[in-house]
């Protein structure tokens, strides 16, 4: 009985990605289930030299209906928390760790469901990707920890690797849809 194929999107990220290449790259990505079901795969956004990397567990409803990371409302809560700490968000690459999205439909509504550690892990060549490319020092992802590990992977020596837990507005102990809904 042959064994379960491990899922990886590192067939479908080109060898020579640029980040301006990476939105239309990773629409082809069929690395693991989640293409079927979402409209689009959701590239990160933010200038190469951004020193600072968020990265979200996955896109939401907005994200994928829009084809833009961080748009919904935790986009809107991340842009408070930014402007708050007087960061442009033009300065940083915000990313997921997941580039589609998954969820289960209630009646008309699709709700957002926790991507399964193989759904991240099967991601992370686009993370590790964007993190060449990008010459950010610093991650600062959420609770799910798959960014961590790409982000990680990604780095040629332990003495690079400067991983930040991420802050509470980020949804480093809460989801970020309590935080939403707890901001409303």
């Amino acid at each position: 009985m042959p064994g379960k194929a491990f899922l990886t999107a590192e067939p479908f990220v080109p060898d020579r990605l640029t980040l301006a290449e990476l939105p239309t790259a990773v629409q082809g990505c069929k690395g693991c289930d989640l293409y079927k079901y979402a409209t689009q795969a959701i590239a990160g956004e933010g200038p190469s030299t951004a020193r600072v990397m968020l990265v979200g567990e996955q896109p939401g409803d907005r994200e994928d209906r829009e084809g833009k990371p961080f748009v919904g409302p935790a986009g809107k809560l991340l842009d408070k928390a930014l402007e708050d700490a007087g960061i442009s968000r033009q300065e940083v690459y915000v990313t997921n760790a997941v580039k589609h999205f998954k969820f289960e439909e209630r009646g008309k509504r699709r709700i957002h469901k926790k991507p399964s550690v193989g759904e991240i892990e099967a991601c992370f060549p686009w993370l590790g990707g964007v993190r060449r490319l990008a010459s950010s020092n610093c991650c600062v992802s959420g609770r799910h920890g798959g960014a961590r590990g790409a982000w990680q992977r990604s780095q040629p020596d332990a003495a690079s690797r400067r991983i930040l837990p991420a802050p509470e507005w980020s949804g480093g102990h809460r989801h970020r849809a309590s935080l939403c809904r707890a901001a409303q």
